[in-house]
């Protein structure tokens, strides 16, 4: 109890979010257990996730979304916090 304390506290000091790491727990399993899964059946070879079409479109679509959250660092504007700032 005294541990999961202090994680709560450390969470709260340093402005992480409670959701991203419940989603983490509850999703980290599953998607452990089906990554173990294609790389049996690929013999070990990570190039299965980008020769199927649906896989590769999750991927460049996922570095998309991070390329973007970037890009108001590399112009060098950084955007309005918004009202909850």
């Amino acid at each position: 109890m005294l541990i999961f304390g202090t994680i709560g506290y450390l969470f709260r000091k340093f402005g992480y979010e409670a959701a991203p790491l419940i989603l983490a727990f509850v999703l980290g399993p599953i998607f452990e257990l089906n990554l173990r899964q294609s790389l049996l059946l690929s013999k070990g070879s990570f190039a299965i996730f980008f020769t199927r079409p649906i896989s590769a479109i999750a991927i460049i679509l996922a570095a998309l979304v991070l390329a973007t959250s970037f890009m108001p660092y590399l112009t060098g504007r950084k955007k309005d916090q918004g009202f909850l700032r």
